[in-house]
Formats: C-alpha cells, structure tokens, sequence
C-alpha cells in the first residue's frame, strides 16, 4: 500500500501546489493507512485547464471515434478484471466493508466499464422530414468537462458509474473522491491508462469539500456536475452551480420504505429487509431503514429483525468471517450513536448487535446494528437519515396507512414491497412517490436508472438514462 498517494493531473501524478497532506485513516483500528494530497484552488485551476485542453483544442477527444472510446472502456474493464483481488482487499481496507462486499463491488465496476463500453457505439440523433424542401436533424455532443464529486460508501462503483457514463459520452472528466476513501479511486487513472485513455481525459484530484469539492463546483470552466452525497451538500451544490447555469446532477439521501405484507413469504421479506439495512455498514443511500409490517405479523417481523441484528459478527473487513465492518469515521460513529441515544426515547430498544471484543479495534468506528420497534410516525427516527445500521420497525394496519407514513419524509430515492400477490405489489409500487421500487427483493441491477424524487435529488444515474446525462441536444434546420 503506497502511503503517500498523489493527484493525477494533465498526465502526470503530482503532489498539490502548497504541498499540504491529510491522513487517510483504516476505520476498523483508527490507523494511518496512507496520506494524500490537500488540493485546494491552484490545483482545481490545473485540473480544470487540462480537461478544457483536451476537450477544446481541436476536439480531439470528443472527436475522438466512438469505437475506439468504446474499445478503451472495454479495455478498461478486462483490466479491473484481471486486478480484482487487489482492488477488492485495497476497497476492503479503506472503506471497513466486508471483503465479500469489496469482491461483488469491483465485480460491478468492471460491469460498468463494459456496459458504457457498448454504448459508446450506440448514442443516436435524429432526422425528421417536415415538408418536401425542409428537415432537421438532431445532434447529440458530449457536454463537455464534467466533474464527479463521490461518496465514500461505495468508493470505486459510485466514481465509475459517472466516470464511464462521461467517457462514453465524450466528455473530459475530474474526479474529486472522498477524502475518508480515495485509494481504489486513484487506481483508474492508471487502469485507463493503461487502456489507452489519452492523457488530460481524466484527472483525479483528493482533498475536501470546502477547499476542493467547492472550486470545482464554483469554477467558470467546468459544464456538469455530478455528486453523490447528503441532502445538505447536495443543495450548496445546486446553489453555486446556478451561479454559471451548470448541468447538476444530485442523487442524495434517503429515508427508504419496506412495506410487508401477511401474504408475503415472510422469511424471505424479513431477511430481504435485514438486509436492506445491515447491508454495508447500513451505509448506502437507498437502505431500507424504514420497515411497514402490518399489526397481525408484526412480533415475528420484531424478532425475526432482533435475531438477525445479534447474529451480525462486527469486525476487520479483510477477514473473511465478518459480516459487518466499522462505520467510514469517528464522525460518522458519533452521529449514528446519537440516533440511536434519540430512538431509546421515541421507540422501544428492540435490540442491539455486539461489539469486537478484540482489542485491535478499540479504535475503530465500530456501531452495533440496532433494532427499534413501535416507531411512530413523525419522529426523528422516523423521518431523519441515519446511515448507519439503525432499523426502524412501523406497524400499519391498512395499505393506505402504510402508503401514507412511507410517503411522509422529504426523501423519496427507493423504497420496497413484499406480497404475493403481484397485481397489489405492483400497484402499491406505483403509489411510493420513489424514484425506485424493489417488488419481492429485487436486487440492484446497474442497467437500471437510479435516483430519486423530492430531495433526495434530480437525475439519474446508471442505465441509458445516466449517459443522457452527459450530452447535449442540438437541432440542425435544413
């Protein structure tokens, strides 16, 4: 592991101009794993002038042909594949999460690279004859510099998703990853690279919000913007950006429903809901943290939950027998301690998970996964995003009354039902005022657009939807 990480800007790898340094931290033990670059101004303005180079001086990225932006993200993705251990056990480290987890999230990474890949071939206009003498045609161009500003729960999938979508597109890019995870996102300059991405289409540059998300955001040069991250960042964003009219994308918080119904095959929609939240730490955007079970199997649903939340084994991601690993930071840590101080007075303690007991993690951001039942509407255990594995158990005694709570926060990103009668569930779905639904468990499928109503964000990401993203739409009268 290199512990002195480096900017990639205009080609060339290189430390940021005042030559300031943070420490990137391994959240199982609190450890110093590797340090990186403290970009500030001077290093946006670099970044931005070499993406504008190689989108502007004579188009020869963007002019670039579509094939052969197609045959680098393919190569791009034989690449992640060939690497894949290691950048699972790099994911693993720096972000706590189960190894197993590290493994299914490269898995999409290279997934991602290939499915932009294809459509690079595939981005299509328009010809429309309107009389005898007179037609249009509409063109479709790349954006121009785009700027992914990304999360640190899914440090490398979340940065690949915007990065390959932008490629495929034709647009240059900059990539700002999280300070807490930056690691795996500094391995795509050198996998793209090493695939034939010319130099000054990608640069990659750490540091924090404030002093580098936020010049980003605010600079001249850059088009698009696209970020993944809290409510609260997500309209900073929306704000600055508006003062140059840039194309923003926000996929941001949520607040996300289980609705289970009695019919249900009730041992898959309880492990299906568990999962929903123990899943990554509980740190994911879309968790379900809220359960609706309806009052005449609501106790099997509390100790089926109950059960499941002490079965969690908490420990070192790298070793193949945890289940669940630490939270990102000791920030993180004490906000979603304080929640769950808020539930103990809203809600009845349920139950909670056990800490390691291996002193080797005294330091780390270890949460115990926890269970509240009797939920009531409105709360603040209700209504507020935790992130962090903190399940919210709601009774319901008809389907409008669950429709009614679960449609009553300010998010709507994903939410889930289970039933099985199909007709109900569908029907139900198209009630959730969500940008996405799961019927019976369906899992995250990246072919998929993703994003959400109200606030948690505009746009969407993923899928042919995410490439539109990245392009404009031109009209050619004739």
């Amino acid at each position: 592991m290199a512990d002195a990480l480096q900017n990639f800007i205009d080609g060339k790898w290189v430390d940021a101009a005042d030559g300031e340094r943070f420490d990137v931290f391994n959240p199982a033990t609190g450890e110093v794993i590797a340090t990186a670059p403290d970009s500030k101004q001077a290093d946006v303005d670099r970044a931005v002038a070499s993406a504008r180079r190689a989108f502007d001086e004579g188009s020869w990225w963007p002019g670039t042909s579509a094939r052969e932006r197609g045959r680098i993200l393919l190569r791009a993705a034989e690449i992640v594949r060939r690497e894949h251990d290691r950048l699972s056990r790099m994911e693993s480290l720096d972000s706590g999460k189960p190894i197993a987890d590290g493994q299914e999230d490269i898995g999409e990474v290279a997934f991602m690279f290939e499915y932009y890949g294809g459509w690079a071939t595939k981005i299509e206009g328009d010809v429309q004859q309107l009389s005898r003498d007179a037609m249009f045609m509409v063109w479709k161009e790349p954006m121009g510099v785009a700027v992914g500003i990304t999360p640190w729960n899914y440090p490398m999938m979340m940065a690949t998703q915007k990065l390959a979508a932008a490629l495929a597109a034709g647009c240059t890019f900059i990539l700002k990853p999280p300070e807490q995870t930056p690691l795996t996102c500094l391995e795509l300059p050198k996998i793209l690279e090493e695939a034939g991405l010319p130099s000054g289409v990608l640069q990659v540059l750490t540091g924090f919000g404030e002093t580098a998300g936020a010049p980003l955001v605010a600079h001249p040069g850059v088009d698009k913007v696209c970020f993944t991250g809290s409510r609260e960042v997500g309209k900073i964003i929306m704000r600055s950006g508006a003062d140059t009219l840039k194309r923003v994308t926000l996929e941001l918080g949520g607040k996300s429903p289980n609705i289970v119904f009695p019919d249900a095959d009730l041992d898959a929609a309880f492990e299906g809901s568990a999962n929903g939240i123990f899943w990554n730490q509980g740190e994911i955007c879309s968790a379900g943290s809220r359960v609706f079970v309806e009052r005449s199997i609501y106790d099997d649903a509390v100790n089926a939950f109950a059960d499941r939340a002490t079965s969690e084994r908490l420990g070192d991601g790298l070793d193949e027998s945890t289940t669940m690993g630490p939270l990102i930071s000791k920030e993180q840590q004490e906000r979603v301690s304080r929640y769950i101080e808020i539930g103990t007075s809203e809600a009845k303690l349920a139950a909670q998970g056990s800490l390691p007991s291996d002193p080797r993690f005294e330091k780390g951001y270890f949460v115990a996964p926890t269970v509240f039942a009797d939920v009531r509407p409105g709360s603040q255990l209700e209504q507020e995003e935790v992130f962090g594995p903190v399940l919210a158990i709601v009774p319901y005694a008809s389907e409008d009354e669950a429709v009614a709570i679960a449609n009553g926060t300010p998010y709507g990103l994903a939410g889930g039902v289970f039933s099985a009668d199909q007709e109900r569930a569908v029907g139900l779905a198209r009630r959730l005022r969500t940008g996405m639904v799961d019927v019976n468990g369906g899992r995250f499928n990246p072919v998929a657009p993703f994003g959400g109503y109200k606030q948690s964000g505009n746009g969407r990401e993923l899928g042919a939807f995410g490439l539109e993203e990245f392009l404009e739409v031109k009209s050619l009268q004739l």
